[in-house]
Formats: structure tokens, sequence, C-alpha cells
């Protein structure tokens, strides 16, 4: 009988969780449990939205921990001073003096510059309701509606369920495929995921070395 060298195997995937913890050292510092609960759901989530490759895993990874910071920033922080306002949101505060009545008022803040768009209702608290949370920083009522959609998870009745360690990483990854970042992923083109997600290319650089530093943690 001929000698028949074993087919050579595939590298094991290095423990999720390990990882997590390494990559994101203050991970659990906002939301506690945060990575254990991210890690217990990993498999599930990926096999339903079709996450398949490490090289899948390394871009969803890199998009996550650069919107949410690692762990550090689930929840929109809309804390402005009057002058910072005018930098952020030039056609809606052209004057300090104009900013000056939202000034470290983050939900009436929110409520000015989000309302009215995004699904938001005029008048409403949609704007502080649906402000930016969880893994990307979903925001507004109609990404809230969209997520709901793919998820199953009642999030517009109840938005702090994207936080929550339980569903955290289903929320971004279903936002991640949402916006049609998957074809892109596949060629590992970066730039092209960071556009469908972010909508341009802020925090590219930081994007690019995310996926360098989870490529690296999952082999590839």
């Amino acid at each position: 009988m001929p000698n028949v060298a074993p087919a050579a195997r595939a590298p094991a995937m290095p423990d999720f969780q390990a990882v997590l913890r390494r990559l994101w050292p203050r991970g659990d510092s906002r939301i506690a449990g945060l990575i254990e609960g991210m890690a217990a759901t990993a498999p599930a989530v990926f096999d339903k939205y079709g996450i398949a490759t490490p090289l899948l895993i390394a871009h969803v990874m890199a998009q996550i921990s650069h919107e949410c910071g690692a762990g550090t920033a689930v929840i929109e922080n809309l804390n402005y001073s009057a002058a910072r306002m005018t930098q952020v949101w030039p056609s809606r505060f052209s004057t300090t003096a104009s900013a000056t009545p939202y000034a470290h008022n983050p939900r009436a803040l929110a409520n000015k510059v989000y309302n009215g768009r995004m699904g938001n209702r005029p008048g409403s608290d949609d704007g502080w309701n649906f402000r930016g949370r969880g893994a990307v920083q979903t925001t507004g009522r109609d990404g809230y509606r969209r997520l709901a959609a793919a998820t199953g998870l009642d999030v517009v009745a109840y938005p702090d369920l994207v936080n929550d360690p339980r569903h955290f990483l289903e929320c971004g990854v279903a936002d991640f495929v949402n916006c049609g970042c998957l074809p892109f992923a596949r060629k590992d083109d970066v730039r092209g995921v960071t556009k469908r997600l972010n909508g341009g290319f802020v925090g590219l650089p930081q994007r690019k070395s995310w996926l360098s530093k989870w490529k690296a943690a999952l082999t590839i």
C-alpha cells in the first residue's frame, strides 16, 4: 500500500475570547461582561450571517473595534461645548451663540441635530433615543428598524438591547451585513468596507491598523 501523506489541516482558529481580551484590554470597562458575551455568541452569530472565514471575521472585527473604541465607546458622547458644535455641525450652528443653548446638554443636542432625518420624527425624543450605540454605532430610528428586522430583536422599543452583551456582537455583524460590506470584505477591500459602513472614509488609517491586528491574531 503506497504511503500517502495525510492531508494538511487548516490551522486551528485562535480562542476568540482570548484574542478579544488581548486586543480590547479595556473591553469590559463600559459594559460588564461584554467580552464574555461576545465570545459566547460568536459561533452562532458568525454562522447566521455568513462570516465563514478568518478573513471575514478580521474585517468585521476591525470595523467593530474602531467604531466602538474596542469596547470603550459604546454609546455616542454628545456632551459638546458650543465652540466644538460649530466645528462638528457648521450647517446647524453657524455661531457659538446659536450653539450655546445646547452646550453640555446631550439630550437637547441629539434632538436638535438628529430629528427630522434618519427616520427620526421632528419634535420628538427620537434623536436622543436613537443616538449612536453598540458595536458599530447604530444611529437613527431607521437604523434601529433595519437592525430589528435583521435580528428579530425589538431594538426600536428597547434601544439599549444593542449594548446588551448577549446581543452586542450580533447587532454589529447584522449592521455590517445590512450595509453591504460582505462583498468588499471577501475581496479584502478595507476601503470598500469602510465606505459602505461609514458612508465615507472617516478613520480609515485606524481601521486599516485594526485589520492588520485582527489578521495577525487570526493567523491570516
